[in-house]
């Protein structure tokens, strides 16, 4: 079981987001991401998504808001994930050349034209709503399989 966290950092109609196409081997090559990244030993989600997103930005955020956790069994072919997704609004610093990927603040608008994994197309939308989440992405082969949601008022 991997804990990690993934967080959506967000200013004037705009979010922040990674083209991941740095790193060989990344299970993530090509696609567009949030921000985040494993738990270390001892941390709290909160913590962690806190160091990653300065880790990989090079932006401190301050009060991430904790919006849903999504399940995604076997997902690297291996492993089970759970992932802690936050969103944050306020931040402080200057973008640095990350080795993740290509960063860029992207309109909201345009998101969905990105290639995304096929269940962040599904699972998006819901950082909009008031409701927290949990989630369960299923994937076989890199295509999604099956899904499904919770939603807590």
């Amino acid at each position: 079981m991997i804990l990690a966290t993934l967080c959506y950092v967000k200013k004037d109609g705009m979010t922040l987001m990674i083209h991941r196409v740095k790193r060989d081997n990344d299970i993530h090559a090509s696609k567009w991401n949030g921000l985040g990244g494993k738990l270390e030993s001892g941390e709290t989600p909160e913590e962690c998504v806190v160091r990653e997103v300065r880790e990989e930005s090079g932006l401190l955020i301050k009060n991430p808001r904790l919006k849903g956790i999504l399940t995604f069994p076997g997902f690297d072919g291996e492993n089970d994930w759970y992932v802690f997704v936050f969103t944050a609004r306020e931040f402080e610093g200057e973008l640095i050349d990350s080795e993740e990927g290509h960063l860029a603040w992207v309109k909201d608008a345009d998101i969905m034209t990105l290639p995304l994994w096929e269940g962040d197309r599904i699972f998006l939308p819901w950082l909009d709503g008031e409701a927290f989440f949990s989630g369960r992405f299923v994937y076989h082969g890199g295509n999604l399989v099956e899904h499904g949601v919770i939603f807590y008022p």
